[in-house]
């Protein structure tokens, strides 16, 4: 038996968006009693008899997350391999096994294959996994879809738990990959320290450990956006968050290239994704642990805003 489409005849995916369309599909997958988190945080918490197992999946498409003129394979593995253990970072966790899937047209290079693999594995080595399984299947371009699975020493960290009166931080660099984008889609290659950014991040592997110790209250990964991430804990927890651009310096590189297209520095941090950062929030009275910093406050209400206004700049990265 199939669940009514309650979308109007003929709607495409870029009418009703990706998180209208993911909030439609979490609906048609009934959850059993194992499922300790499902959809709808940066991963998955699966119940089993001596624990929990954490679990993450993320697609790279070919010309959408990357370009093959723009970055080495070895630079793409990297790349895909971090944005899939930020998220069990984002949760609190260790990621311990990937598997993955390429699909790749048969005129690819064997030694583009090769390396791509040995940037993953590069990237996955620096939090202690391993690359223990996956799919090779033909493809028209280059597809990279990496399954993660982590654990837990504590309850992982949600999106959900934010309260009014704490304070956001966040560790890790921020608006760095959004910068180096800009300066590839105009084709540059300089700032060189922002291109390389984009090209392979440099997630805070540490910080989600240490805030799910330090008290953190709810937790994300910054992928698709500062403020639209943010967001994502502010509705989940029924919050509001108001980011207070002061406290961020923004590094000469950004101002660099903010001068040089034209743009606000600031939409960079703000409206950037990619170098997956995590933003986490904590009680007022809380220590801080090493790598955050206060950017922000949670307050009663909804929503996100910017220096206590709305903002009307770019929030982040849609994908549809």
């Amino acid at each position: 038996m199939t669940s009514p489409n309650p979308f109007p005849a003929g709607a495409t995916l870029a009418d009703v968006g990706e998180f209208g369309l993911i909030g439609e599909l979490t609906k048609r997958f009934e959850q059993g009693p194992h499922v300790y988190v499902g959809p709808g945080d940066d991963a998955a918490v699966i119940r089993t008899p001596k624990g929990h197992v954490v679990v993450s999946t993320d697609l790279l498409v070919e010309n959408r997350h990357f370009r093959r003129d723009w970055a080495s394979a070895l630079e793409i593995g990297h790349k895909a391999a971090a944005q899939n253990l930020s998220d069990i970072n984002a949760m609190g966790g260790t990621a311990t096994s990937l598997t993955v899937g390429l699909g790749a047209p048969p005129d690819l290079p064997v030694q583009w294959a090769l390396d791509l693999a040995d940037g993953i594995a590069a990237e996955a080595a620096l939090v202690g996994a391993s690359v223990v399984g996956g799919d090779l299947t033909r493809a028209n371009e280059v597809v990279i879809a990496i399954t993660v699975l982590g654990e837990c020493e504590i309850a992982p960290v949600l999106r959900s738990g934010a309260s009014a009166g704490e304070v956001v931080a966040i560790a890790g660099r921020q608006g760095w990959a959004a910068a180096g984008l800009a300066v590839l889609g105009r084709g540059f290659r300089s700032p060189r320290v922002l291109v390389e950014a984009f090209k392979q991040p440099e997630p805070p592997y540490a910080a989600g450990l240490l805030a799910a110790h330090g008290g953190a209250t709810a937790m994300i990964d910054v992928s698709d956006g500062l403020l639209a991430d943010v967001g994502h804990i502010a509705s989940d927890s029924g919050v509001a968050i108001d980011i207070t651009t002061s406290s961020f310096e923004l590094d000469d590189p950004l101002r660099a290239v903010g001068a040089a297209l034209g743009v606000d520095p600031l939409e960079f941090v703000l409206g950037g994704g990619e170098d997956h950062a995590i933003v986490a929030t904590f009680p007022a009275d809380a220590v801080l642990p090493d790598g955050f910093r206060t950017i922000g406050v949670v307050a009663a209400g909804e929503g996100v805003t910017v220096d206590g206004t709305t903002y009307d700049g770019p929030t982040g990265h849609a994908h549809f």
